[in-house]
């Protein structure tokens, strides 16, 4: 009885980390400007990725493998917000005609930027 439910969780998460990550990669080629993409990327790496390795987690059982798993989800949290934040960074110093396509809050940080940058 302990494997089939173990089974059934394991597929429950595998089938909501393809949801997630097809859904991501469809944002991801559907929007135009970077900073957009950026948050659709991020749901992937987020949420896809964690549910896949749980889902295979659960699927191996508790093992070094599992281990591994998860200091592969945590190190792609601490890496992928700083990767995301350099991107969004870039976008806001380079683009001169971001105000057209989105709405800025405060026109004083996109100055501060554009003059540490």
């Amino acid at each position: 009885m302990s494997d089939i439910i173990r089974f059934l969780l394991s597929a429950l998460f595998t089938l909501a980390g393809l949801f997630v990550t097809i859904t991501s990669v469809l944002g991801v080629f559907r929007f135009r400007y970077a900073l957009n993409r950026i948050h659709a990327a991020a749901l992937l790496d987020t949420l896809g990725i964690l549910f896949m390795l749980l889902g295979i987690i659960i699927a191996l059982g508790f093992q070094v493998a599992s281990l591994k798993a998860v200091i592969l989800v945590v190190f792609l949290w601490m890496t992928s917000p700083v990767a995301s934040h350099l991107i969004g960074r870039l976008q806001l110093t380079t683009d001169e005609h971001l105000s057209e396509h989105m709405e800025i809050e405060s026109g004083d940080m996109l100055e501060e930027i554009k003059k540490e940058g």
